[in-house]
């Protein structure tokens, strides 16, 4: 098909092709690989989705396109949107769709001959690899597509697609790859991901390219407040004051989506606006990963089909699917991340040319300061760059495995194949050799259990799996990559409703009611796994939460906020900019004025440590701003270095601001820093000793051990207990402790916690610039507004037979008087 019939048909829908649509066509076209960057809505899909139908030979039977999503809602979005244009181009293309919810009889199709063009997610990506013949799958294949980019190269899941593709490529060596995202902060890392191999500006060849869009996506951010500000601000209410708000907003608007942060917070909002509002019924909907996927498809149709007003929702429906009725989002809570912003904020106005709006609603009122500082990173242009994973040990040994459950590997192929992608680029020869011998036989520790013995070498020297139940329980964990342990729910008559995290299931005795998928429902028996439940009339405030739920800070979000702070505080106009922040500001001045008369506003060169007494003991509150994991780490290492200087109790509590030491006795502030607590020297050790990594290690090498296959985690129907995969790779992890303490498997564990859970570089940036920071110490007669949240967050873990809502109406009553 030539140009000209493109952009003819661009012109019957009244559309004009933007300059990195036609580069994008051109490089195609040219055989070149890259990375796309362009905005949410912008027409990204038909960049690249165009030259690869119109590229196809249609006269050619067999696989020439895969085009790979980060998620089955968008999987789904992407092969609608090829299919239209493969009619309307008159292409005669077959297209087809593989993801976890494709039947058995569609799979077994695709088996015995794949479609021109497959839209999949990486996971099913592994499970074509662990197909008997799949290079005669593959032989075909022109190109690979990966959507989202930004979702995936920086994640396991990532790094276990790294390694499909590296056998694509040896398949066909002149395999052409581009990704696509809206939101990369590092364009060149993330190339480097693509590639395999680390890349420069300088060092980028002619045949790679990145080709940004030069349109400047308008995202513009409404706060939501109340018309009074409570001047103690706490997140029990979760901005539910602002019902009537939002109702005008969904009133005003075609279709608004009302994203949350967590999938418990999407079922609280979702009930209240039913109860609020039911007028709604039928046009209001919710949509979250574990609610079963024929509801989750029919929100996402009639989301197209304009039948829906409102749809409560999480993280599933903001990367990349279109629903062009939506003409504004809600961002409920702060998303304490720019990026994650942008991407909900582009769910509307999803259509080139059209601008995005996003009304922050907060949950409490300190948040607006997030609203400010997110203005500010937008106006800056800057989104966080994201590290990719380097050796993941896990996941080399199930793709290995999956490589010896179909056709069988030889290591020195497969070898110069991984050593060519970014996750694997430092592997050693002595790492290769140690990954071999515990596919095959466990390992030094476990060699003499035939369980662990997976893998035979045949007489030619092949990796291959012959015995069919390893290689059977094998491809049923294909693509792991571990979550808390679910259990799925249904009627007792057998109808299925969803999923629930074991450890929440474990909490409820039969009869007790909770709201689950917009229904109110009462627990009847566990059976098998298998939670039963009916229909109940009883009320109930008992909503599931998730674990994991909770966000926290990225670094570039919390220099942000310090900068929002501080500009919220100018009585004066600071900058040009400032007439944005105005509603914020005066919104927020009752919060700072309680705050300023009581305690103290800190600069961003400020560091403010507060301590008052109430009849719970000594509170001490210190506030770097700098998010709730890093707090975390920052309160187990200043209580476990005070335990060496004298003896003292603490329990500890933390937030996105900051975090509290509650004691029963007065710390002597000054003694912290003249005893150096905050020294970067042996931080290892000390957080080592403070937050028992140990057990941390322990929880990490669960996930390790599934995704490896040392640990099975049952079968569809039948799997097994959190409880259970814990103790057994419990097992494990004390096996290789005791007999191989340098056990890849086990060094990647502990790896991840100093890396990705406590963030230990990050950590010691923070503690660097506590020391060159004013100290303010604020010495307070009661609890502060910045003080509150953290200690209701505290309040909320511990209490047990006074609701917390009283708890909190009797403290908010002793503080105004």
């Amino acid at each position: 098909m030539t140009s000209s019939s493109i952009h003819n048909w661009f012109r019957s829908k009244n559309w004009e092709a933007f300059e990195f649509q036609t580069q994008c066509w051109e490089a195609y076209t040219m055989g070149h690989s890259g990375l796309l960057m362009a905005p949410t809505g912008s027409g990204k899909t038909l960049a690249l989705g165009i030259p690869i139908l119109t590229g196809a030979n249609r006269n050619s039977k067999g696989l020439q396109s895969l085009w790979i999503t980060p998620l089955k809602a968008l999987s789904q979005e992407i092969y609608q949107a090829l299919s239209r244009a493969n009619d309307e181009l008159n292409l005669s293309l077959t297209i087809g769709l593989r993801n976890g919810d494709t039947s058995n009889k569609e799979r077994n199709a695709q088996r015995k001959g794949l479609p021109q063009i497959l839209v999949t997610t990486p996971e099913s990506l592994q499970l074509l690899l662990a197909t008997k013949g799949y290079s005669e799958l593959f032989k075909t294949l022109k190109s690979v597509i990966i959507d989202e980019w930004h979702d995936l190269y920086a994640s396991k899941r990532g790094a276990l697609l790294e390694l499909g593709l590296s056998r694509l490529k040896a398949i066909q060596p002149s395999l052409q790859l581009w990704a696509i995202s809206a939101t990369i902060g590092d364009p060149l890392v993330a190339l480097s991901v693509l590639k395999g191999e680390l890349v420069s500006q300088e060092t980028l060849p002619q045949n790679w390219r990145i080709i940004r869009a030069n349109i400047q996506k308008q995202i513009t951010i409404e706060s939501l407040v109340p018309e009074k500000m409570d001047r103690f601000p706490w997140r029990g209410h979760l901005g539910l004051q602002l019902l009537d708000q939002v109702e005008q907003l969904i009133e005003q608007h075609r279709t608004v989506l009302l994203f949350t942060n967590t999938r418990s917070q999407c079922e609280i909002w979702f009930q209240a606006l039913l109860e609020r509002f039911p007028k709604w019924a039928g046009l209001l909907a919710m949509h979250h990963s574990s609610i079963e996927k024929t509801t989750r498809l029919w929100v996402e149709d009639a989301l197209r089909d304009e039948k829906l007003k409102a749809v409560v929702c999480t993280s599933g429906l903001d990367l990349g699917v279109d629903f062009a009725p939506v003409e504004a989002v809600v961002q409920i809570g702060g998303p304490k991340n720019i990026a994650r912003l942008m991407q909900r904020a582009g769910r509307s106005g999803h259509q080139p040319g059209k601008g995005s709006k996003l009304y922050f609603l907060p949950t409490h009122g300190i948040e607006l300061i997030e609203a400010v500082a997110l203005k500010k990173a937008l106006l800056a242009g800057e989104i966080e760059a994201q590290l990719p994973y380097l050796n993941c040990f896990d996941v080399l040994v199930q793709y290995l495995t999956t490589l010896a459950v179909s056709d069988g590997f030889l290591p020195n192929l497969i070898f110069d194949e991984i050593r060519k992608t970014h996750c694997f680029q430092t592997i050693s020869s002595e790492d290769w050799k140690w990954a071999l011998d515990f596919i095959t036989k466990g390992g030094q520790s476990l060699q003499s259990y035939d369980e662990y013995h997976r893998v035979e070498v045949d007489e030619n020297g092949r990796y291959i799996v012959r015995n069919r139940g390893i290689a059977m329980r094998h491809r049923l964990q294909i693509g792991t990559i571990v979550s808390d342990s679910s259990m799925s729910v249904h009627f007792v008559g057998g109808g299925y409703i969803g999923t629930l995290e074991e450890w929440f299931i474990s909490q409820l005795k039969p009869g007790e009611v909770f709201i689950f998928a917009g229904r109110t429902l009462e627990l009847v028996r566990i059976r098998e796994m298998k939670v039963q439940v009916r229909i109940s009339r009883s009320k109930s405030n008992k909503v599931p939460s998730w674990m994991g739920g909770r966000l926290s800070f990225s670094s570039s979000m919390s220099r942000y906020i310090k900068e929002a702070l501080e500009d919220l505080t100018q009585k004066e106009q600071i900058d040009s900019a400032s007439h944005l922040f105005e509603k914020e500001q005066q919104a927020i001045r009752t919060i700072f004025e309680a705050q300023y008369k009581e305690s103290s506003l800190p600069k961003r060169d400020e560091f403010l440590i507060e301590t008052f007494q109430t009849k719970e003991g000594y509170h001490h509150l210190f506030y770097p701003f700098e998010g709730r994991f890093i707090h975390e780490a920052l309160a187990h290492l200043l209580a476990y270095r005070l335990s060496l200087i004298s003896t003292i109790n603490c329990s500890l509590a933390y937030t996105d601001y900051g975090f509290e030491l509650l004691s029963d006795q007065l710390i002597n502030i000054d003694e912290i820093f003249d005893q150096e607590l905050w020294s970067t020297r042996h931080l290892a050790e000390d957080l080592n000793r403070a937050i028992n990594l140990g057990e941390l290690g322990k929880r990490s090498f669960r996930d390790i051990a599934v995704i490896s296959g040392l640990v099975f985690s049952g079968y569809p129907d039948k799997r097994l207990k959190t409880k259970h995969l814990q103790s057994s790779s419990q097992l494990v992890y004390e096996v290789f402790k005791s007999y191989e303490p340098h056990n890849r498997l086990l060094l990647q564990a502990e790896q991840y916690v100093f890396e990705r859970q406590l963030e230990i570089d990050r950590l010691k940036s923070v503690l660097e610039q506590i020391n060159s920071q004013q100290i303010i110490w604020s010495k307070c007669t009661k609890p502060t507004p910045f003080s509150f949240p953290i200690i209701t967050d505290r309040l909320r873990a511990r209490l047990t037979n006074e609701a917390l809502e009283d708890r909190i109406a009797k403290m908010l009553k002793q503080l105004e008087n």
